[in-house]
C-alpha cells in the first residue's frame, strides 16, 4: 500500500515512512525521522529526526513529537497534546546535549492537551487523561487524570475502566474481550481469554 503525502505537508530526504502511512495538510517529519507502517498524522503535525515511531500510531492535528521521543505500536495521541524533552528550558541556554528520553510503550492513549514532561516512560496500555500532566513513570495499564497526573485506576486492552483497586490486590474481567486483569503488589497484568 502506497503512503499519502498531502500536498502542504515537508518530509524531509532521508525520512522513513513505513507502507500505508499517511501524512496530512501542513504535517512536516524531519530527515532523521523512522516511521512505522500503517500510521496516521493529522494536521500540524511535527516529528523530529531522532524519533521512533511503531506502526499504527494515530497522531492527532497539532502534536509535535519532538527528539529524543519513542512511540511503540499502536499508540494514540491525542489533538494538541504536547511532548517535551528538555528539563529546565532555557532561551539563551543551548541544552540539546542533555534531552531526555521518552519512551510510551505499546498501545497507550494519551488524551487531547494532555502534556508528558520529558523523561518518563508511560507503560503499555495505559491511559492518560485529557489535560493531564505527566511528570513520573506510569505503570502498564494504569488510568492517569490531573495535575499533576495522578492514578486513579486501571483499563483494558480495549480501553474499558476495570473495577480493581489502585492499591491492593484485585481480579477483573474486561466485558469486551473476556480478558482476565491482575492486579498484585501495585502492578497489574493480563491473562487473554482462550
Amino acid at each position: 500500500m502506497d503512503n499519502l503525502v498531502h500536498a502542504s505537508a515537508i518530509v524531509d530526504a532521508g525520512a522513513v515512512l513505513g507502507a500505508g502511512t499517511r501524512v496530512w495538510h501542513f504535517s512536516h517529519v524531519c530527515g532523521g525521522a523512522r516511521i512505522g507502517s500503517q500510521c496516521s498524522l493529522g494536521q500540524n503535525v511535527f516529528i523530529g529526526n531522532d524519533v521512533v515511531i511503531g506502526h499504527n500510531v494515530k497522531i492527532q492535528n497539532n502534536v509535535s513529537v519532538y527528539d529524543a521521543v519513542v512511540l511503540e505500536d499502536d499508540v494514540f495521541c491525542g489533538p494538541s497534546m504536547v511532548f517535551t524533552n528538555v528539563h529546565n528550558p532555557r532561551a539563551a541556554v543551548v541544552r540539546k546535549h542533555e534531552y531526555r528520553r521518552t519512551l510510551v510503550r505499546r498501545g497507550a492513549s494519551i488524551g487531547a492537551n494532555a502534556t508528558v514532561v520529558c523523561g518518563v516512560t508511560i507503560g503499555a496500555y495505559a491511559m492518560i487523561g485529557a489535560g493531564a500532566v505527566v511528570t513520573r513513570d506510569v505503570a502498564d495499564f494504569a488510568l492517569m487524570a490531573g495535575v499533576p497526573a495522578r492514578h486513579i485506576g486501571w483499563v483494558s486492552r480495549h480501553g474499558d475502566r476495570l473495577d480493581l483497586p489502585r492499591a491492593g490486590d484485585g481480579k477483573a474481567r474486561c466485558p469486551h474481550t473476556g480478558d482476565v486483569y491482575t492486579v498484585a503488589g501495585g502492578v497489574c497484568t493480563v491473562q487473554t481469554a482462550s
